[in-house]
């Protein structure tokens, strides 16, 4: 059973940093992508970045300049640099991660951003 743990999630001023951690119970590079979704409430589930085994990158328009998706191999970790924070960050951010006939959900972590 595959399991994805989140941390680092938090309050936030407007403006200010988080770094956003997925740690996984398998190697990072048996999966084919690895990636961070959001959910804010009352919205859908969206994608914010995402990173293939490959190593090549997906951002979400709102989020392309200020976040940064990486991987630890070694450590079987994914992060999501998030830089500039603003309000309309706030959100649960689940950690995802996908092979060909499954995909697998962290339990999420909370950011807020006050403004």
């Amino acid at each position: 059973q595959v399991q994805l743990v989140e941390s680092g999630g938090g309050l936030v001023q407007g403006g200010g940093s988080l770094r956003l951690s997925c740690a996984a119970s398998e190697s990072v590079r048996s999966f084919s992508f690895m990636g961070w979704y959001r959910q804010a409430p009352g919205k859908q589930r969206e994608l914010v970045a995402v990173m293939s085994v490959t190593g090549s990158i997906n951002y979400a328009g709102p989020v392309k300049g200020r976040f940064t998706i990486s991987r630890d191999n070694a450590k079987n970790t994914v992060y999501l640099q998030m830089n500039s924070l603003t309000p309309e960050d706030t959100a649960v951010y689940y950690c995802n991660a996908g092979r060909t006939l499954a995909q697998y959900w962290g339990q999420g972590t909370q950011v807020t951003v006050s403004s």
